[in-house]
């Protein structure tokens, strides 16, 4: 048995990362339809999909969370110190 327990989360509620996926996906298959000539039907379906997305993350989330789907915040990590890569670190070490 493991000692590490996965993080809590509610339920019925889809990570923010795999929604931002599932939009990516969304949004480059209405653009390889609409490329490729297939019908009109499929490519305003997929769009319709890539602009519901974000309108429902709005709806359960707010603004704030829809802007963190569109515009994702990139957050140092937690052992690079003050943002440096490791070799800039590395020489400010004295």
């Amino acid at each position: 048995m493991s000692s590490v327990s996965a993080p809590a989360r509610e339920p019925g509620v889809v990570p923010l990362a795999c929604t931002r996926v599932k939009l990516v996906v969304f949004a480059g298959l209405a653009l390889l339809a609409a490329g490729a000539g297939l019908p009109g039907r499929l490519v305003v379906a997929l769009a319709l999909i890539s602009l519901a997305i974000p309108l429902a993350v709005a709806a359960v989330g707010g603004g704030r969370l829809a802007r963190e789907l569109l515009f994702p915040v990139r957050r140092p990590d937690r052992g690079s110190g003050l943002g440096h890569r490791s070799e800039q670190g590395e020489r400010f070490v004295t």
